[in-house]
């Protein structure tokens, strides 16, 4: 499928859905759209370079090693924040932060 905004006079800006994931703005998600949170790192898979959180809020979010800057010292127990923002799965953690 092929989307995009509307820019200048009409014409119509059109991207591949898969380049706009490739490039960050998969799914229609905005900076605006992402909220802070508070949570427990719950499961980490080191081999596969990714964990899910527990957060307050009794939700389990997906984040990528690439959401936090010191995935390998993880252990899993620690508490972090960290923003939500929209995925084509649900819901996932982004700029995760050890607290």
């Amino acid at each position: 499928m092929l989307r995009g905004p509307l820019v200048g006079s009409g014409t119509a800006v059109v991207v591949p859905w898969f380049l706009e994931r490739a490039r960050g703005l998969a799914f229609r998600g905005t900076v605006e759209d992402a909220t802070m949170a508070e949570g427990t790192i719950k499961k980490i898979v080191a081999d596969r370079g990714f964990g899910f959180i527990s957060g307050e809020d009794g939700k389990e979010y997906f984040f990528h090693r690439s959401a936090i800057a010191n995935f390998d010292e993880l252990r899993g127990g620690e508490r972090v924040s960290f923003e939500t923002e929209p995925s084509p799965k649900g819901p996932r953690a982004g700029r995760v932060r050890v607290i």
